[in-house]
């Protein structure tokens, strides 16, 4: 009896050893993505989406794969925060380079690891060109590297130095130049945690052979969204929807140029909407604008309060649009971010404008085959058409007929002769009769009959 208790129990043990060493060995999940383009909102994206998958599939380790030369701060300053909060643990392997935007990124990680031949640093914030920006934005730079570091453990001092070609720290730089790391410069002061070749060679190192590794992958929305948040894209979609207004007030009726400009707003703000970056109530005080706009073209002679309203409220809204406030609080929000965001929408509007009024004077001429569409033709004396006179103000309560189009403004024709004319309200259309109510700032005005 004690004999076949014995071999029982051996048998028992044998079948459970495999189990007991399986759970001996360490084992976990990493949550990989990479950051192998410009720092921008399409890269934020990204982010935001593999914090939230990593979180849902409860990783262990979030791991960055990084090759850039950097981007925009405000892009990367979100990055940042977001790794900062995080409950999981952020790696990061520099596979080459960690400029600028990149630095700032990798040194809120917890740890960082880089190939041979890598660098990291040189986050001075410059412009387009490559020249460094005025002080107020290096200032804001240097807090932000500081603070970083801090929060990691590393040297702040060091940090600013990224940014700062006047920090100073003996053995580390004293040429008056920004701080740039080497893979083994980084190791010796604390911004490298060890040199690996690969992702692998990192698993090995950190003793984390047998995680499993699950790699971000894109969606074709993802990358429709991340397409159509960058800044060139987003300044593309202003000057068309910019364009197509213009064009659509030129032109009779609503077709093409309206429709375009609808369109182009919706891939404006749709994107930017499922980001977070859009409100409500900034989509809403944009159509607030284009209506007060309308109303100031089509309805009020002249133009005034509720026109110049309309324009700022318009550029008011693309601008929130493309900044991270939370509803009216904008505490949070990257002053430069800001300003970058109008000049955007600023710059792409006056774009929009010159090049449809050129564009207006080559396609609806009167000698290309869009030229019935603007009225832009010499009308000859000869032809019965007068300018304005004092006479004009005893014509009220004349009638006659619409020789074009009124939208407000338009022709008429009375007793042969064709007078400029503004409608009183609304749309009359050609033929139509009319009747003059009054004259008013040069301006004959008009009501259909």
């Amino acid at each position: 009896m004690i004999k076949k208790a014995l071999i029982a129990f051996l048998t028992v043990l044998y079948l459970i050893n495999p189990i007991l060493l399986a759970q001996d060995a360490e084992t976990g999940l990493i949550y990989k993505f990479s950051i192998k383009e410009e720092i921008a909102p399409p890269v934020w994206h990204k982010t935001k989406k593999a914090f939230a998958e990593a979180g849902d599939m409860n990783a262990d380790i979030i791991l960055i794969h990084m090759n850039t030369y950097g981007g925009m701060v405000e892009t990367a300053d979100s990055i940042r925060t977001a790794i900062l909060q995080s409950k999981i643990p952020v790696w990061v392997f520099i596979d080459n380079n960690a400029a600028s935007a990149g630095a700032l990124i990798s040194i809120a990680c917890d740890s960082i690891y880089m190939r041979s031949g890598a660098n990291i640093g040189a986050a001075t914030v410059v412009n387009q060109t490559g020249e460094a920006m005025p002080d107020k934005y290096q200032s804001y730079m240097r807090a932000t590297m500081r603070s970083t570091a801090e929060a990691t453990g590393r040297d702040p001092e060091i940090a600013e130095g990224m940014v700062d070609p006047r920090v100073r720290i003996e053995g580390v730089s004293d040429s008056g130049q920004v701080i740039t790391f080497t893979t083994s410069e980084a190791i010796r002061y604390n911004y490298c945690n060890a040199q690996a070749e690969s992702i692998e060679e990192i698993l090995k190192i950190t003793g984390k052979e047998n995680y499993k590794i699950v790699e971000q992958k894109l969606t074709t929305t993802d990358r429709i969204i991340g397409f159509l948040t960058k800044p060139m894209i987003s300044g593309l979609l202003i000057m068309i929807i910019i364009g197509g207004i213009y064009f659509e007030l030129q032109t009779p009726g609503v077709g093409f140029p309206l429709a375009a400009a609808a369109v182009a707003a919706l891939f404006y703000f749709m994107p930017l909407y499922i980001e977070g970056l859009a409100d409500n109530w900034e989509i809403l005080i944009f159509i607030v604008g284009l209506i007060l706009l309308m109303v100031e073209i089509f309805a009020i002679p002249g133009f005034g309060v509720a026109g110049i309203s309309g324009i700022v409220l318009m550029i008011t809204g693309l601008t929130l649009s493309m900044v991270d406030n939370i509803g009216f609080d904008f505490s949070g929000v990257d002053t430069a971010g800001l300003i970058k965001a109008f000049f955007i929408v600023i710059i792409a509007s006056f774009a929009s404008l010159i090049g449809s009024f050129f564009l207006t004077r080559k396609l609806f001429g009167g000698h290309t085959i869009f030229g019935d569409l603007a009225l832009v033709s010499t009308q000859q004396a000869s032809e019965g058409y007068v300018s304005s006179d004092s006479n004009y103000t005893k014509m009220t309560g004349l009638k006659g007929k619409a020789f074009t189009m009124l939208r407000p403004a338009g022709k008429i024709e009375i007793d042969s002769r064709i007078y400029d004319a503004v409608a009183e309200a609304g749309f009359i259309e050609k033929d139509e009769n009319i009747r003059v109510v009054k004259y008013e700032n040069a301006q004959l005005i008009v009501r259909k009959e």
